[in-house]
């Protein structure tokens, strides 16, 4: 009696995880998001499985139908786009879900986030620079907490990750300008991060929503500001962590003094 909630990963059907791929090869039944996961991906499910397109449906049709499918001892494969855990709107099917007596395992994915940083070759943690990574999205239609404002978040000068937010890159600038970065702030843009036809945006604050509105990206876009998105950094040979500095000691190795 259970539910399998799998992350598919970004796009890239190579990057779904390994117990992952396992279940969609296993499943009775995959379910899954038809505007984001890829086709290609859900070819590799068991050949025998019954695969359901769930961007027609609601929230009770699809809580129905996998809890009908499990009743009936099949094994369901709920697959989600990147990591399920992230914007993914499975709370809402784990309650129903729970409600019907069935239970729910989640099998991670890679989150749009990472891949979007692979594919811009960054790492978003730069020691000295910033340690801090906030992951979160402009305010539209769907309210954000009031201690959540991006304005607010932004004040920590850390990097920051927005997802479903290409169509409020306005708003996005005004707010981390309120927050104090300047208009040279390094931002880039990954647009469908790990598919064929991904883009790639680099810019600043100030140039940010002329960018988008000339690439023409309004969706499947991932936002990530900060100075750790300074090309210029691969230049440089600056912000080394201690972790591999011949003179730090750890427990794996004795740190040579300096001269």
């Amino acid at each position: 009696m259970k539910v399998y909630i799998v992350g598919a990963g970004p796009g890239d059907p190579d990057l779904i995880t390994v117990k992952g791929l396992t279940l969609l090869k296993e499943a009775d039944v995959v379910l899954y998001t038809d505007s984001l996961v890829s086709e290609e991906l859900v070819k590799r499910a068991n050949p025998k499985a019954e695969v359901l397109q769930s961007s027609g449906m609601a929230l009770e049709e699809m809580v129905e139908l996998m809890s009908e499918r499990v009743r009936q001892n099949k094994k369901v494969v709920r697959l989600h786009t990147g990591d399920p855990s992230v914007y993914g709107a499975i709370m809402e099917q784990i309650v129903l879900l729970k409600q019907a007596g069935i239970e729910v395992e989640i099998v991670p994915g890679v989150s749009s986030v990472f891949a979007a940083a692979a594919a811009l070759g960054a790492e978003l943690t730069i020691p000295e620079l910033t340690q801090t990574l906030i992951l979160t999205r402009a305010e539209g239609r769907t309210p954000v907490p009031e201690r959540e404002k991006l304005r607010d978040l932004a004040a920590h000068h850390c990097t920051i990750a927005l997802f479903l937010s290409a169509t409020l890159t306005k708003k996005v600038v005004k707010e981390l300008r309120e927050a104090g970065w300047s208009d040279d702030t390094p931002v880039a843009v990954v647009q469908r991060a790990s598919w064929p036809d991904q883009v790639i945006v680099r810019t600043t604050l100030k140039h940010l929503d002329e960018e988008m509105g000339r690439h023409g990206i309004r969706s499947h876009a991932m936002i990530l500001a900060g100075w750790a998105l300074d090309p210029r950094l691969h230049e440089k040979n600056e912000h080394r962590s201690k972790l591999y500095d011949k003179t730090f000691t750890h427990g794996y190795r004795k740190g040579v003094s300096a001269p």
